[in-house]
């Protein structure tokens, strides 16, 4: 460690997350409700909706949550899969891992202030034309409440994750009891969907499910972490999915344009079976979601760049914790503020980035899962995935065929526009050229 480097450990006197807050804070980092499944139904149509659904997230899923349990379980340390590559596969690729990681979630976090504004625009539509403003006070205000600390991020978090539920939970009631719908499963086909569209459809689903490694970087503030991950991760896994479903075969059976659906979101939905005050409750829901999702994603990006800069792979101020709360609060500041030069970008530009940056580094994750295997056959595994080291080959290489196709369908929908493809591609080469720059310095530094 650094000279004078403090960093978060698991033995530390200060309270620890105990199970049913970091469900709360995994359920918020991965999902954050069904919000942003809207352009699904758009994409696939009836048919075709719920048959990804439950597709997507076998393959996609399923192997990416078997392999943060077992590599969780093996190093149950702060900095998650950042010290899972490292272990795995050497310094230079869990530089990559950090690097690449950092930048998406950069992405990823300005797209929940974007979706704020959305969702506060159903009450105060002028707020659209003070879009940046209004993204710039989510950022900062959850930029306050990680440096506060985790258990504060916890505690807000369960809070948070009620408000986003209770409309869909009412939607849900007066859907299957009112005898306004007639609610039945449709055939499941994709007969009519265009590969791009189906290709879109499918990244839509896998956006939704996004981010299992993430919520192991602070597993060092985590009370009894390995049971802990497992039963909160399975929690959140049947939670999300159980109310993704049930909103899609909603959606599906009211009779509601999709193209409309897609432009207005759930509380165009609720508006019509509950009426103008689901549709607001709704609409608050959707702005609890930006605020929680953002900050759990906060919460779990801040600790990585600490991490690293123990390695010395980052600058040393950021492993530097707060006198008071503990917390990397200097790395929080910095993800902050580069998060506030991305919100001047669009959704779809945004979204791009995201998942090729989190795609990429996923796949190192699945190396370091075999390279450990073969490397480590005998090192404790509290959980492990019950397959040799081929099956496990053909378990990983599901969510890379998956990627690909999702890719596919975002560039078969660009439009021509490769503009932020050229801006993906690029940030994946940066690792590259910093990791270079880092091996001069610490050369020049003998």
């Amino acid at each position: 460690m650094l000279p004078g480097c403090r960093f978060i450990s698991g033995t530390s006197s200060k309270p620890l997350l105990k199970t049913l807050a970091l469900s709360a804070v995994i359920f918020l980092t991965v999902s954050g409700g069904p919000y942003g499944l809207e352009p699904l139904m758009h994409y696939a149509g009836k048919n075709g909706s719920l048959l990804l659904l439950c597709l997507v997230p076998l393959l996609w899923d399923v192997p990416t949550i078997l392999a943060v349990l077992e590599l969780n379980s093996m190093m149950p340390a702060e900095g998650g899969y950042y010290k899972w590559v490292r272990r795995g596969m050497g310094e230079r690729w869990a530089f990559y891992e950090g690097w690449w990681s950092w930048l998406y979630s950069f992405a990823d976090m300005a797209i929940y202030p974007a979706l704020a504004v959305t969702y506060i625009s159903y009450f105060f539509p002028y707020l659209t034309e003070f879009r940046v403003p209004v993204c710039l006070t989510v950022v900062w205000v959850c930029a306050l409440l990680n440096i506060t600390g985790i258990l504060n991020v916890g505690r807000i978090s369960l809070t948070i994750g009620v408000i986003i539920l209770i409309p869909f939970f009412i939607l849900f009631y007066m859907a299957f009891t009112s005898g306004a719908l007639n609610i039945a499963i449709p055939s499941p086909n994709l007969n009519g969907i265009g590969y791009s569209s189906l290709g879109m459809g499918i990244y839509t689903v896998m956006w939704n499910f996004i981010g299992w490694d993430n919520v192991t970087t602070y597993a060092g503030e985590v009370n009894r972490p390995v049971r802990s991950y497992l039963v909160s991760i399975c929690i959140s896994f049947a939670l999300a999915f159980a109310v993704y479903f049930v909103t899609v075969l909603i959606t599906i059976n009211s009779g509601i344009d999709f193209l409309k659906l897609n432009d207005f979101g759930f509380p165009l939905l609720s508006e019509k079976i509950g009426g103008p005050f689901l549709g607001a409750l709704t609409a608050t829901g959707g702005l609890a979601m930006a605020y929680g999702v953002f900050s759990a994603v906060m919460l779990s990006i801040s600790r990585v760049p600490a991490a690293m800069a123990t390695d010395n792979l980052m600058p040393h101020f950021l492993c530097k914790l707060h006198p008071r709360f503990n917390t990397p609060y200097l790395a929080i500041i910095i993800c902050a503020a580069a998060v506030s030069c991305l919100v001047v970008f669009s959704l779809p530009e945004l979204i791009v980035i995201d998942v090729l940056l989190y795609g990429a580094g996923l796949f190192l994750e699945f190396i370091a899962l075999l390279a450990l295997r073969i490397k480590e056959p005998d090192a404790p595994r509290p959980f492990k995935i019950p397959l040799n080291t081929m099956m496990l080959t053909v378990m990983v290489s599901a969510p890379a065929i998956v990627f690909m196709f999702a890719l596919y369908g975002i560039i078969a929908n660009s439009g021509g526009h490769y503009a932020m493809f050229l801006v993906a591609f690029a940030a994946l080469l940066s690792a590259e050229a910093v990791w270079l720059a880092i091996k001069r310095i610490r050369t020049s530094s003998r």
